[in-house]
């Protein structure tokens, strides 16, 4: 074989690498290209869908503040679906009211209200008493509860904290409430409302513990849904028997806005908060708590 002939042979060889090379090279670029669209399209979405849920924070409090009865958000539990920018949206709105006060409640009324949560006996009488005394300033031992001696002999480095609950995460820092306890107690509970629960704005757990039966709740709750208080035959709306009316919410409530893009992202903002009269800013609100994240 000629010199020449041998030359060409290795300059195809050469050749043949490098298109080997350039097609290895223009598919890593094509795969991080396509990676880095995939992200930014996930990123774009999440910020969506973040923004679309605290705009239903927002649409809420203004819904539950209009003057028309008829086109008033009620703040008692149900669910509003609706579209908003070519998202589903779904929002839940509870006032504040309607919850058991965890700093004026009853040891009696919290015992009853974890009954009604599924909470067993002796456990469920234990945690009201534990509860009045994490919150109560003296050292007296409520029946059945637990003082600074009965923390150290379960081992924990705290005691009761003598003072009123400022949130109700501190829930967990009672002696007796375990996790599953306080994630069942957790959406029935709140520091920031006074005096008994309201029946007008209460779930079915909190109006077995102002005194219904599961049944007497569960219609309650349906008739409440319909706003129909004075159905022919329903059930007694009121625990003291006066009849049931629609009314606008407190000012204080626990919303959580869920929303759903078309292409499957999820975010939901879970958020207490307080109205107001809209400022000069057009500020609706002050927020109490707020937590946000993707639902899925």
């Amino acid at each position: 074989m000629s010199v020449g002939r041998k030359q060409a042979g290795v300059a195809l060889i050469l050749v043949l690498w490098l298109l080997v090379l350039m097609v290895v090279l223009v598919g890593g670029f094509a795969r991080s290209a396509r990676i880095e669209a995939l992200e930014a399209h996930q990123l774009r979405s999440a910020v969506v869908a973040r923004q679309a849920a605290r705009a239903g924070i927002e649409y809420a409090v203004l819904r539950m503040q209009y003057q028309d009865v008829d086109r008033r958000w009620v703040p008692d539990g149900r669910v509003y679906r609706f579209a908003y920018a070519g998202a589903q949206m779904q929002i839940r709105i509870v006032d504040e009211s309607g919850k058991v006060d965890l700093n004026g409640a009853s040891p009696e009324l919290l015992h009853r209200l974890l009954l009604a949560l599924e909470v067993k006996e002796p456990q469920a009488q234990a945690i009201a008493a534990a509860i009045a005394d994490f919150r109560d300033p003296d050292d007296l031992l409520t029946p059945g509860g637990a003082e600074a001696a009965d923390y150290r002999a379960a081992g924990l480095p705290y005691g009761p904290k003598n003072k009123p609950f400022e949130t109700v995460s501190e829930l967990q820092r009672v002696l007796g409430v375990d996790q599953s306890t306080y994630a069942r107690l957790r959406p029935y509970v709140t520091v920031y409302a006074s005096g008994d629960p309201s029946p007008t704005f209460a779930q079915a757990p909190v109006l077995q513990a102002l005194g219904m039966s599961s049944a007497a709740a569960a219609g309650f709750l349906g008739q409440r849904q319909a706003r129909q208080p004075n159905a022919p035959g329903a059930p007694p709306t009121l625990p003291d028997g006066q009849p049931f009316v629609v009314q606008p919410g407190t000012g204080t409530y626990d919303i959580s806005s869920q929303v759903t893009l078309a292409d499957g992202t999820s975010m939901t903002v879970d958020a207490i908060v307080r109205a107001t009269q809209p400022g000069p800013f057009g500020q609706l609100y002050v927020p109490l708590q707020w937590r946000e994240g993707e639902s899925h």
